[in-house]
């Protein structure tokens, strides 16, 4: 079986109108994306929680996903009536044929080398370096499948200053990957805290996976929530929060509440052109500053005062 695959390079003043059409005249699916993505005119847009946006690419790139026996030429035409343009948009096909998809998007994910003695190991990959400790995991159903940069600047900073018997909070845990490197690195009890419950299944899931102990990585929608005999104080030694700039700034009381004098803060998810406004929120409480960069994201560090 195969499928056939419609791209329309289209104004962002027709966008809407044109998705709306191709759902209606059969389209199995629709992807909208920066026609520009990949070269030096890539309009890079982002949409934070509590901060929705209609903004659309200046140009984008229309993808549709149609039966391979549709009348692409009639679809144009229509699409033309409906865009009430003067002449047919130009457009590009191309054929997509069945896959065995698992295998499609395991081959996507390979092991990914943190440090020297820490790496990230799909479930379906071997560990490359038997005696590291290796993150198993089973990337899909949370973020931090260790391939963004934010998750690796993050997993660094764990890696390097982790002290054995320490205590942990990673707040937005996702799939629980930075938990679980917390404890496999030498912290005593880790806390991961997620609004998602689907993000708190998966972490307990790759938590099993890694062979934690239970009595010692515990994971929860809030912290109110959480088993009141745990060994985590009501502060903790470390903060990590990979999430993004706006919610760290307004979660930046209660994580500053979660921190115990002289301990440390470390926060990702953040934009190098946001890491002032977030420095700034925390300032009050931190000594912070950026302690990394990769591909345009930054890790904030600090020690509570």
């Amino acid at each position: 079986m195969s499928w056939v695959s419609l791209t329309i390079e289209i104004d962002a003043t027709h966008v809407e109108i044109l998705s709306d059409k191709l759902f209606e005249l059969g389209a199995l699916s629709v992807d909208i994306h920066d026609a520009a993505a990949g070269t030096e005119q890539e309009q890079p847009l982002f949409d934070e929680p509590g901060e929705h946006t209609d903004e659309v690419w200046t140009q984008a790139a229309v993808t549709a996903l149609f039966e391979q026996d549709t009348n692409i030429p009639v679809i144009m035409q229509m699409i033309t009536q409906a865009l009430e343009l003067a002449t047919q948009p130009e457009y590009r096909l191309s054929c997509i044929q069945e896959q065995d998809w698992v295998k499609l998007t395991q081959a996507q994910f390979d092991p990914i080398k943190i440090s020297s003695r820490l790496w990230i190991v799909p479930t379906w990959h071997q560990p490359p370096d038997s005696t590291a400790i290796n993150l198993i995991l089973d990337p899909g159903r949370a973020f931090g499948t260790g391939s963004h940069p934010t998750t690796q600047l993050c997993l660094c900073w764990l890696d390097r200053n982790i002290q054995a018997s320490e205590t942990v909070l990673d707040y937005g845990c996702g799939s629980g990957i930075l938990a679980i490197a917390a404890l496999k690195l030498g912290a005593s009890c880790v806390i991961g805290i997620d609004i998602d419950a689907n993000a708190i299944a998966a972490s307990c899931d790759n938590a099993a996976l890694n062979q934690c102990n239970p009595e010692k990585i515990l994971f929860s929608t809030t912290l109110d929530s959480l088993p009141a005999k745990r060994e985590v104080n009501e502060q903790v030694d470390k903060v990590v929060a990979n999430i993004l700039a706006n919610p760290l700034i307004m979660l930046a009381p209660i994580l500053m509440h979660a921190v115990r004098t002289g301990g440390s803060i470390a926060l990702s998810g953040i934009l190098e052109e946001q890491a002032s406004e977030v420095i700034d929120s925390y300032r009050p409480w931190f000594d912070m500053d950026i302690a990394d960069k990769r591909e345009g994201w930054v890790l904030l560090t600090g020690i509570k005062k």
